[in-house]
């Protein structure tokens, strides 16, 4: 995916989040297929464990059988048809999840070579929130940025000031726990 460049802005955004939130001394299950930021992820003293490809909307093992204390989640949900299973299968108590956000003058990313590379949802900030209470977490810490690009144009212009990524720290809800 990332061949050349890496979306340095997010991951260092990511990572100072996360850090806010998460010890080191904690297992992560991070859902997704291991990747450049799951590496930096381990070079910070973080113990990752990343799910293997499977199609988490049919096969949610990985989660049922996850001792992890944390699982993370970084623009995984919007490639899920029912994410709300997912979050539901979830064992551990705490959770972070980023997502990007719908931006109102672009459509939804699609990658036309790739199919696991495509956007089911493009998620506003309060439907992911809905999602999260709707299944048992309550949000404790929630930040956005921006995802400015060195272009010419209308869309470029705005991308400099429009919300691009949405990132929460959520906590499972003490009688929720499936």
């Amino acid at each position: 995916m990332y061949e050349k460049t890496y979306p340095n802005k997010r991951y260092k955004l990511t990572l100072q989040f996360l850090k806010k939130h998460i010890n080191t001394s904690e297992s992560i299950l991070d859902l997704g297929v291991k990747n450049p930021f799951s590496e930096i992820l381990i070079s910070e003293g973080f113990s990752v464990e990343n799910t293997t490809g499977e199609d988490l909307d049919e096969d949610r093992s990985a989660l049922k059988n996850s001792s992890a204390d944390v699982v993370t989640a970084f623009e995984i949900f919007e490639h899920l048809l029912s994410p709300y299973e997912v979050l539901k299968s979830i064992k551990s108590n705490k959770i972070v999840i980023s997502v990007p956000l719908r931006l109102w003058f672009a459509s939804a990313y699609r990658s036309k070579t790739d199919k696991w590379d495509r956007h089911y949802h493009e998620f506003e900030d309060w439907q992911l929130d809905w999602l999260l209470e709707k299944t048992g977490w309550k949000i404790k810490d929630r930040q956005k940025w921006t995802n400015p690009v060195k272009k010419l144009g209308i869309r470029p212009i705005l991308r400099r000031f429009t919300p691009r990524y949405y990132i929460v720290y959520a906590e499972r809800l003490l009688n929720s726990k499936t």
